[in-house]
């Protein structure tokens, strides 16, 4: 089949490319976005249907929903395909989320059940997946020192979410409102496979936040968005996000030499290594291959799925410790594919012990990354998709 790509620069577009490829399918690309963050809608629908009407395709795809991308696939009655890697992603709240064109497939099954209800029929759920050739690829190439530079005892590969946390925001709360929202924040992030927080926020406090708080999103169109789903989610998710990754780099870098790999403020955690940002196709592989232990701390909105960075890691054949998301279970072997916490001081725990038994941290980096390989790969996974879509 013949698709178009529209792009915007997420880190796994060059792998589902190949992934299509592999598959023996045609695409062609989009990706005035990736390099101009402010094109306006109109003009993007312009550029879209321009490239359709040139070289008509047999199905549009994305990485995450783009709303004017549906409504030209709406207009042009062909499928548009997309498949979310983040969370929240509030466009699927959009009207266009309904239309018949549509073949959404989301990665969380929470959010896959909040949205599948607004289009019966074109929304699906389906796990992300890993590029292990690219991935493998680049570990063989990589020389002894480069190999050395980016070892590490425990490594992590992410933002502290301090610097976008639209939260902090929050100006002159009542006393009353702020002790709440820090009690149920306290709760849910010590709380791994279940998300409270929306179903305890009560109309009055989400009037009063939005009160006390600058800007509150709002979707800029139609939108089947509620208040209530974008506090809980967008707001008070990255708070918790923030709360539980600081915590955790504070904790671990008391014990043992820890290694981050990010864009964050790391100066209140002033034993933590800020290695700054990895590229991530040259140098995330190998940092994956060659950290004693990986982690991966899911981001709080994320309320059931996998994120992308387990799969990249055990597609490296490096060692995951992971904290316990609902859909773990259903893709990988716990204990022997990779290695789950179940709060901070069982993560501490964990953590010393798999640093002192290398042979049976081995062992399950390899058992992980060949389930990986049979399982969770970009081929696999878009084959299934096209089955779903088509």
């Amino acid at each position: 089949m013949n698709l178009l790509f529209y792009r915007y620069g997420s880190i796994c577009e060059p792998d589902v490319i190949a992934g299509f490829q592999e598959l023996g399918h045609t695409v062609r690309e989009i990706t005035v976005e990736i390099t101009n963050k402010t094109l306006p809608p109109q003009e993007a629908i312009q550029i879209v249907s321009h490239a359709l009407f040139e070289h008509p395709a047999d199905f549009v795809f994305s990485i995450n929903f783009f709303p004017f991308l549906s409504e030209v696939c709406n207009i042009f009655k062909i499928p548009y395909l997309c498949w979310s890697v983040d969370s929240p992603v509030m466009e699927l709240f959009s009207s266009s989320i309904t239309h018949p064109w549509n073949r959404v497939f989301l990665f969380d099954r929470a959010q896959y059940e909040e949205i599948a209800p607004l289009n019966p029929g074109h929304v699906f759920h389906l796990p992300l997946a890993v590029n292990v050739t690219q991935k493998q690829s680049t570990i063989r190439s990589a020389t002894e020192t480069i190999h050395k530079k980016f070892s590490s005892e425990i490594s992590f590969v992410g933002s502290l979410y301090t610097e976008k946390c639209p939260y902090d925001r929050l100006e002159n709360p009542p006393e009353y409102l702020l002790g709440y929202l820090n009690g149920l924040m306290e709760a849910q992030v010590r709380i791994y496979g279940g998300y409270i927080l929306e179903e305890l926020l009560t109309d009055e406090m989400i009037a009063e936040f939005k009160e006390h708080l600058p800007g509150f999103y709002t979707y800029p169109g139609e939108s089947y968005l509620t208040d209530r789903k974008t506090m809980a989610q967008l707001y008070m998710g990255s708070k918790i996000s923030a709360m539980e990754r600081i915590r955790i780099m504070k904790l671990l870098s008391e014990r043992f030499s820890v290694d981050l790999y990010t864009a964050s403020d790391t100066s209140a955690l002033p034993l933590v290594r800020n290695r700054g940002l990895a590229k991530t196709m040259q140098e995330m592989p190998i940092i994956f291959f060659n950290s004693k232990i990986n982690l991966n701390i899911t981001s709080k909105p994320i309320r059931s799925g996998l994120p992308l960075r387990i799969f990249d890691i055990l597609g490296c054949g490096g060692f995951t410790l992971t904290n316990f998301q609902p859909e773990l279970p259903e893709y990988f072997t716990v204990g022997s594919d990779l290695v789950c916490y179940e709060n901070l001081e069982d993560l501490a725990c964990k953590a010393d012990y798999y640093l002192h038994h290398e042979k049976e941290r081995k062992e399950i980096a390899q058992t992980g990354f060949e389930t990986t390989v049979q399982h969770h790969t970009y081929p696999i996974r878009l084959e299934q998709m096209l089955n779903m879509a088509f």
